[in-house]
């Protein structure tokens, strides 16, 4: 970001009161730990197991590493690592 427009995001921000943006952040989060779960269900359905289970069984050799089951794999890691970030973030800025 370059000094002037950080400078002008920096006045805009000091106007919005902080419970706002405690508030934003929230909901925020909270739409990623829905958003991410609702992949990882779907991800559990698809392969009828856990990540855990995914992983250790090793299963993106055993479908000799096909695009989609790779794909699969780097999606669902990254939601389940992102639910486990947003709830951690949650707790960071004061959710109930």
């Amino acid at each position: 970001m370059k000094a002037g427009t950080e400078t002008s995001a920096k006045r805009f921000i000091d106007l919005i009161p902080t419970d706002e943006i405690k508030e934003a952040l929230r909901n925020e989060f909270r739409r990623r730990v829905i958003r991410y779960k609702m992949i990882d269900e779907s991800m559990k359905k698809k392969y009828g197991m856990t990540f855990t289970d995914f992983e250790s069984l090793n299963i993106v050799e055993k479908r000799n590493f096909s695009w989609e089951v790779e794909s699969d794999a780097m999606e669902w890691e990254h939601a389940v690592e992102g639910v486990e970030y947003a709830i951690k973030r949650l707790k960071d800025i004061g959710e109930a």
